[in-house]
């Protein structure tokens, strides 16, 4: 199976990007970076397996969705790229420069660390499995039972992105949420690689986030020895969508740096 993708083709002889959006997104979560990028690189923007519009799969599995990107990327004769991948995006990307390095040019991970997580969306999850789409005419009548569910209004506004009406007329969710739900202990936790990916790579840190802490630094280093590190301030875990100016011109010069 291949991943669903985005394709904004600058030259053939350009060098590629390719960007991973986050838990619960899509592909376009991460358009004005690669509006930023396509001036000088080919940009494929993938949907995750389980996201958007990619396929289904029956488990959430480090492996086999790091194979489903691979598989997408030889269907384009993508040989070799720059990742940028934010959140579970930036794991995959990790993931598959440790285990694919011959095709990782640079990476570039957004406010995320390669270790195992501790709960943090309890109440996404809850909202999403009491969301009853079928007693619904329009989104707004969604958005009224999320305001009695989940109070942050920005995550509300980020997952409505995904909903939409499929091909009976049914109201539905983007994201395979249930079986997200069912493997979330594995989507949060690292899988224990051996090896080292030695090519460039940045680590990007909202100032507010608790995504990356001090204490991860030497379990970075340890698994990227070349890694460097940027913070934007007055940002969380969103900072790509909080600070996108700032964002898109540190992933551009570093890219750009790494050419």
């Amino acid at each position: 199976m291949l991943c669903h993708s985005k394709i904004t083709a600058h030259d053939e002889s350009s060098s590629w990007a390719v960007l991973i959006h986050g838990l619960f997104g899509s592909h376009d979560n991460l358009n004005l970076l690669a509006k930023t990028l396509s001036s000088t690189l080919n940009i494929i923007q993938l949907d995750l397996p389980d996201h958007g519009q990619s396929p289904r799969t029956e488990k959430f599995d480090f492996p086999y969705y790091c194979q489903m990107i691979m598989d997408t990327l030889a269907h384009h004769e993508i040989e070799k790229a720059h990742f940028i991948g934010h959140s579970l995006g930036g794991k995959m990307c990790m993931y598959i420069a440790l285990s694919r390095p011959e095709m990782v040019a640079s990476l570039t991970v957004a406010d995320i660390a390669p270790v195992n997580y501790p709960h943090r969306h309890q109440a996404v999850l809850h909202a999403l499995e009491k969301v009853d789409l079928t007693q619904v005419q329009n989104r707004n009548d969604i958005k009224q039972q999320f305001n009695s569910l989940l109070d942050d209004e920005g995550t509300q506004q980020f997952l409505l992105k995904s909903l939409y009406k499929n091909e009976q007329g049914n109201w539905s969710w983007r994201f395979n949420h249930r079986l997200l739900a069912r493997d979330y202990d594995k989507l949060i936790a690292w899988p224990e690689l051996s090896t080292q990916y030695y090519g460039p790579t940045l680590f990007i840190k909202g100032q507010d986030s608790d995504y990356i802490v001090m204490e991860y630094q030497s379990t970075i280093l340890s698994l990227f020895p070349h890694a460097t590190s940027k913070i934007i301030n007055g940002t969380g875990h969103w900072l790509h969508a909080q600070k996108p100016l700032v964002f898109n011109r540190i992933v551009e010069n570093f890219v750009n740096s790494s050419m």
